[in-house]
Parts: C-alpha cells; structure tokens; sequence
C-alpha cells in the first residue's frame, strides 16, 4: 500500500527546496503575501478569519531560516509502492498515483521554477487529446501553487489553489475598489447573502475558463512549434522572457479562452478575465481592455469578437516574428525582441477595433 505520510513529506520537502532557491524571484510586496496566504494554508485558518500578525512574523523568519539550509539541496526521488521516482516524471507517478485517488504534478513554471503539488483526485477529463486532471484538497504545495498548468499533453488543475487565487483577488477588490471589472464580475455572484456559496460558483465558473486557457496554450504550442521553448530557454530569466510568455498567453486565449466564453455568454468570467488583464499582457495589448470598455458600454459581444479575430492573426504573425529574430541572433535575441515588443505593433489592427 501506498505510505501517503512518506510521500506527502517527500513532496513537501522538495517544494521547500524549490522555494528556497526561487523566493527571490519575487518583488517584497508580493512576496509578503504569498507568505501569508501560504501560512493560511499551512495551518488550514479559513479565509474569513484574521492572520494573527506576531505569529506569522514569527514563522516567516522560520521558514526563511529553514530555506536557508535547503538552498542547495538536491530534490528527492518520490518514494511510491516499490520503486522511487524522479519528481519530474510526472507521467509515471501517476500511473501508481491516479488509480488510487491521488494526483500529482511536477514541473517548471516562469523563471523556470519547479512547481510541485499533491493532492486528492477530483475528476479526470479528455478534451481534445488532452488529459485533465482536478484535484481538491492538496496535501503538499509550493509557495505560488499556480492553480492551472499545462504539461505535455495534460492539463493539472487545482481547484483548492483556484479558490485561494480567487479569494486572494476578492480581498485584493475590497481593500481598494478601482477595478470596476471585478466589480462587475463580483456582481455576478451573491457575496452579499451567501459569501460561500458565492465562492464556491465562482470556483466552478473559473475552473473551466483556466481549462480552456490550457487548452490554448496547446494550441499556440501546437502553432509555434518546439522552437518557441528553446527561444524561452535562451532568454530565460530576462524581460524578454516576460514578454515571450505574454506573447503565447495572449494568443492562448485568443484562440481558446475567449471564443468559448464569448459562445457560452460567459460574462461573469469575462468581466473577471479583464479584470486581471494587467502587467505585461496590459502593456502589450492595450486594444483589449479598449474593447472590453466598448463592450460594457455597448453591450455587443461583437465587440469582443472582432478583437478575438483580430486578435489571432496579430499574435500569430507577432510569434513568428520573435522566432525569425530568434533564428537570426540566437540567445543575443533578447534586444531585438524587446524592441519588436515594446511600442506593441498595434497599428495595422488599431483601426478594426476602433471601428467594430
């Protein structure tokens, strides 16, 4: 039989060593409240409840201290039924694991840190020679804990991870309320009577969006080929990569995120997905959020979708483009990538949203 205590521990173990060496990575501000939400889960404290601020200082210093001798710690074989395994194959992991109830995850994320979870299997679905895995409760996580990822040609979607993420943008709207598109998406669910049946729709409802995003990004590495890893590869833990990886989100939900939720008149996801358009996918696709205000105005999905189309062939052509640079100057493509990227070559389809 399975020691699920071994494994769990195994697990955790090399999520603390993963964070030990990419903790870093993160600004001070967002650092601090991944830590504190990480700390919620640790010690299973309800998101309606306070954080009691001396004891998280207190276990901060802890961890970072615990981090500290870890830093340089090889990750560790998972130790399953008769064999141990490396922690990145995931496939064969779950060939023991899923039969049993259980659904495990390893892999790299953006500034290729590893990623590891455990946690309860849920369902598993096939879309489109895809593999979806849910799971629910999770037994052992990393600090960012992304609650979708794609690997392969499997899809790991982490319902406990999407309903903190969920949590984490709510708190976020109620401490300043600028963003009127959260607002809007908040409008769509009752917080006001019933503040966890709310969440629990909106984790279902956002659930299948993150699906449909991983499905995207097949598609769009279906389109750029292998090519476009090694491009990521060689400009790795640069802004250039940050821009890369914006590139590829934006023409995932371009061609998957979008149509589907435009289809199923998904609005209270579509209020959402704009609501978090922020950081480099803002900076490079300003036209989005320019349509999604024409849209609330003009309640016309229309609007949306002419920038959906548009939106297609731009990212397309803007990829091809950065692998043809990539071609031409290998790892030193950095700086013309990001002057390719910079002022975003809007112009030629400025005027089909303008004029939808």
């Amino acid at each position: 039989m399975l020691n699920l205590e071994r494994l769990v521990s195994t697990v955790q173990k090399n999520c603390h060593i993963s964070d030990a060496r990419h903790a870093g990575d993160f600004t001070m501000c967002i650092f601090l409240l991944k830590m504190r939400e990480f700390y919620r889960w640790e010690n299973d404290i309800p998101f309606t409840c306070e954080l009691p601020k001396s004891e998280v200082g207190e276990w901060l210093q802890q961890r970072e201290h615990m981090w500290s001798d870890l830093e340089t710690t090889s990750f560790e074989p998972l130790p399953l039924e008769n064999r141990a395994l490396d922690p990145f194959d995931a496939d064969t992991i779950n060939r023991e694991l899923i039969p049993q109830g259980y659904v495990y995850s390893g892999g790299y994320g953006r500034f290729y840190k590893p990623h590891f979870f455990l946690g309860t299997l849920l369902k598993k679905e096939q879309r489109g020679g895809y593999t979806i895995y849910i799971s629910s409760c999770e037994y052992a996580r990393d600090l960012e804990a992304p609650p979708a990822m794609l690997q392969g040609k499997t899809i790991y979607v982490r319902q406990e991870s999407v309903r903190r993420f969920l949590w984490e943008k709510i708190e976020e709207w109620r401490w300043n309320k600028k963003n009127e598109a959260m607002e809007r998406a908040l409008a769509c669910y009752p917080f006001d009577t019933d503040a966890d049946a709310a969440l629990e729709r909106m984790t279902q409802n956002e659930t299948e969006a993150m699906i449909l995003h991983e499905l995207g990004e097949g598609l769009a590495g279906e389109k750029l080929g292998e090519e476009w890893h090694k491009l990521i590869s060689a400009l790795s833990r640069s802004k250039a990569e940050i821009m890369l990886r914006a590139v590829r989100d934006i023409l995932a939900d371009c061609l998957s995120t979008l149509p589907h939720l435009l289809a199923a008149n998904n609005t209270a996801s579509l209020h959402f997905y704009f609501a978090n358009f922020g950081g480099m996918r803002k900076h490079l696709y300003p036209e989005a959020l320019e349509a999604y205000r024409r849209w609330v105005k003009e309640p016309d999905l229309n609007i949306l979708r002419t920038l959906v189309d548009s939106g297609q062939r731009r990212w397309q052509e803007t990829a091809r483009r950065l692998l043809d640079i990539y071609q031409e100057k290998g790892a030193h493509a950095d700086t013309a990538i990001e002057n390719l990227l910079e002022p975003a070559p809007a112009a030629a389809f400025c005027s089909n949203i303008k004029t939808a």
